[in-house]
């Protein structure tokens, strides 16, 4: 990091204040400039990839239930401990993990991603809906059932796609693609690949000449 001091001011910019000339030059630039407030919700904003919205669960087509495993990584990863699992195992099942109940307490949640980034099965997604703000909190506890139907409403839209969602803006980056899971394993753009990443100390390699 390269830190850059402010000059001393002298004895002509203490008599004169440059500091505020130059605010309410600003300030005068401003108000004479084309406005760029958006008149929501006339005029709706564009969701771009990747976007970090509403909880969803990814509904499994062949058995209308979650896709979840029940690793618990998600649990494990999530810096605001605001996701809860209970399972069982299923002797009948070859003694497979079944999910009982998945919960997201979405006011505590930082939207950081983590979840998303480790389920191997890309069963817990951030899509791209923004507009659920509620007045009781009770309604922002999402169960199993109401995270299964945030998925159901999501991937009706227009413009949603099912399929590949999760990739590739929200798969692990900096790994080779030898070391994701099969259902990471989508095509992505160059600069998201493991070649073309700068992860750990390798930053330093890649900082321009002089720069500290």
């Amino acid at each position: 990091m390269q830190i850059q001091y402010k000059p001393r001011r002298g004895w002509l910019g203490t008599i004169f204040q440059i500091e505020i000339l130059q605010g309410m030059n600003l300030t005068l630039k401003r108000l004479f400039s084309k406005p760029i407030t958006r008149q929501y919700p006339d005029e709706r904003p564009q969701v771009c990839a990747g976007f970090r919205g509403q909880h969803a669960l990814v509904r499994d087509a062949a058995t209308g239930d979650s896709t979840c495993v029940g690793c618990m990584r998600c649990v494990a990863v999530c810096p605001s401990r605001c996701i809860q699992i209970r399972t069982h195992r299923d002797p009948k099942a070859g003694n497979r993990r079944v999910i009982d109940d998945y919960r997201i307490e979405a006011p505590r949640c930082v939207y950081c991603g983590f979840c998303e980034e480790v389920c191997p099965v890309n069963a817990i997604v951030l899509t791209k809906v923004f507009e659920y703000s509620r007045f009781e909190r009770p309604s922002l506890l999402f169960t199993k059932e109401q995270l299964l139907d945030n998925w159901d409403r999501f991937v009706s839209q227009p413009d949603s796609q099912a399929d590949g969602y999760l990739n590739p803006f929200w798969r692990p980056r900096g790994l080779a693609e030898g070391d994701l899971p099969a259902p990471k394993r989508l095509p992505v753009p160059s600069e998201w690949s493991g070649e073309q990443q700068v992860v750990g100390r390798l930053w330093r390699q890649h900082l321009p000449p002089g720069h500290v």
